[in-house]
């Protein structure tokens, strides 16, 4: 829990009165009903410790995802597994872009690591280039972050690029740690699972969070073929760290094909009429594979609807970014619309 601290994230509903929120991007349809009535079953239980070892849900993990369960380390959220990560591998120096997630920054500045930013291009819609290839083989770094598609652009890395990365850090013994929290969400969006045999410095993160709408419920994972790297993260955290309630839900979640398919046809369409409705208003709006739209207006929008109880994100705080730029998650229709009526209004 924070202390003290600001959070530099969005989905904080709870200081005001809040009637939508755009600031937090996950799933427009909510939780799916079975992994409530999931969580509901196990609740006569919640006297009991959970299961330390996780083993009914890295079975159904593994099941889904094709991998073998000795690859998989389950977490409390995606931002347990990525400050585990950052404790067990202890990189001296690491390389994200710019603009990317904060949270892994946040997690090197605890380890006291260099980090050096690879600048995406505002000119070119914040797409991943093969620039990043001469970026990575100057600065050498001992782990690159790398999130795809990326928070809080939506732009996706295409699968040649990716490998190409992938190669560049192997042949300099770079662990690459892959964020493929959004990947689900994407029309396209291809893993990097077919390699992590092949790549053991690989790291992919995975998380029920956005897919499946579970922000509340906190759980997430990694998948790598690196058994010490994973031995070495579960030390850094303590045990029973993933609760009943999270481990029965993440099974329940995994036999939602069906959901998430419904889930990818409902962004895909609204997404498309909210950036033309934002660009409508004279608005910059980057291109986005993902569930979500970095755009650029006034600075201030953000304070102006929060007065109205919509919630956007704030994004000045990015590295890379300055003050003007938000993003919003792609919400259902009729909330989309209340969102770009509240912003005619002002």
């Amino acid at each position: 829990m924070l202390y003290d601290t600001k959070n530099p994230h969005g989905g904080d509903i709870y200081a005001g009165n809040v009637r939508l929120d755009f600031s937090a991007n996950t799933n427009p349809l909510g939780t799916p009903e079975s992994v409530r009535e999931a969580m509901a079953r196990v609740l006569p239980d919640v006297h009991r410790y959970p299961d330390p070892y996780g083993r009914a849900l890295r079975a159904a993990i593994a099941a889904a995802e094709g991998v073998p369960e000795e690859y998989i380390l389950c977490g409390s959220g995606a931002a347990e597994v990525i400050y585990s990560f950052v404790q067990a591998a202890q990189p001296r120096r690491a390389a994200e872009l710019a603009p990317t997630f904060a949270e892994y920054s946040l997690a090197l500045a605890q380890t006291g690591a260099a980090v050096e930013r690879y600048t995406l291009s505002d000119a070119a819609d914040f797409a991943p280039d093969d620039g990043v290839l001469a970026f990575l083989r100057e600065k050498r770094p001992d782990a690159f972050f790398l999130c795809n598609p990326n928070n809080p652009t939506g732009r996706l890395c295409d699968a040649a690029r990716m490998e190409k990365i992938l190669a560049v850090c192997s042949e300099m013994g770079t662990r690459l740690f892959a964020d493929e929290c959004f990947l689900d969400m994407t029309d396209g969006g291809e893993s990097l699972k077919p390699f992590l045999a092949q790549y053991p410095r690989l790291f992919l993160l995975k998380a029920f969070t956005k897919s499946y709408g579970m922000a509340g419920v906190r759980l997430g994972y990694g998948l790598c073929a690196d058994a010490a790297l994973l031995r070495a993260m579960s030390r850094t955290v303590p045990p029973w760290n993933v609760s009943s309630l999270a481990q029965a839900a993440g099974v329940a979640a995994l036999r939602e094909g069906d959901f998430l398919a419904r889930t990818r046809a409902l962004v895909h369409e609204e997404r498309a009429w909210l950036r033309a409705a934002l660009a409508a208003h004279g608005f910059r709006v980057v291109p986005s594979d993902a569930n979500y739209l970095l755009f650029r207006a006034a600075p201030g929008l953000d304070a102006v609807l929060r007065e109205k109880g919509i919630l956007i994100r704030n994004c000045e705080n990015y590295a890379g970014l300055c003050p003007g730029w938000y993003r919003i998650a792609v919400r259902t229709h009729e909330e989309n619309e209340a969102l770009i009526r509240a912003i005619r209004e002002v």
